[in-house]
């Protein structure tokens, strides 16, 4: 999984709230298992008109926000169904950060082993960055997981909170099956004595 450290890129503004997962990749994208190849299928039933051209009000098909890394979404983002391709659509177009007011459970949690970073801030703070995000292509923010800071395009910072061991798992690039190695030698080790100790298991 890439590490996750600074981020500096375009902020995409979607003030819609209650975003579920069947609006950020819609149930006709979920036969396949990979995780590629999903970016087109983000939010398709906003970003496309039935005839599949695109629909140029939708904020990810204007030219400044086309290769948006982070989105300033409404409250309770990711709710509904508890697919993780929500995250891979996200990750496959290219966005590495979502800021909110709130998230559902599932989708806060998927976004964590896939290498994107969710950021709950609070309502002022997220009236704020979406006045930032609205700016087009100025509308840059930097997000700095070691510092926990999120600046905006005036130099204006906003601290974040975020669990330590979530922050280490981004910052270390690790998925649950490279955390799981970190432990390696000491799972081993535990292997090795119960073996020794009940040799009928």
């Amino acid at each position: 999984m890439e590490k996750f450290t600074k981020l500096t890129g375009v902020a995409a503004p979607l003030p819609v709230i209650n975003i579920d997962t069947d609006m950020i990749i819609p149930k006709d994208y979920l036969k396949t298992i990979k995780r590629t190849g999903l970016g087109k299928g983000l939010f398709s039933e906003a970003r496309y008109n039935d005839d599949g051209t695109e629909n140029p009000d939708f904020v990810l098909n204007k030219p400044a926000y086309r290769n948006a890394k982070i989105l300033v979404a409404g409250d309770n983002f990711g709710c509904g169904s508890s697919r993780e391709h929500a995250p891979w659509a996200l990750l496959d177009f290219g966005i590495r950060c979502v800021i909110s007011t709130s998230f559902a459970d599932i989708f806060y949690n998927n976004c964590f082993k896939n290498g994107i970073l969710p950021i709950v801030v609070s309502p002022e703070d997220l009236e704020k960055l979406m006045d930032d995000a609205e700016r087009g292509a100025n509308a840059i923010l930097t997000v700095d997981l070691e510092a926990q800071e999120i600046t905006g395009p005036d130099g204006g910072s906003i601290h974040f909170d975020i669990d330590p061991g979530r922050r280490h798992i981004l910052l270390e690039g690790l998925d649950d099956i490279a955390s799981t190695l970190k432990s390696d030698s000491a799972i081993s080790s535990f292997e090795s004595k119960t073996s020794a100790q009940r040799p009928w298991l």
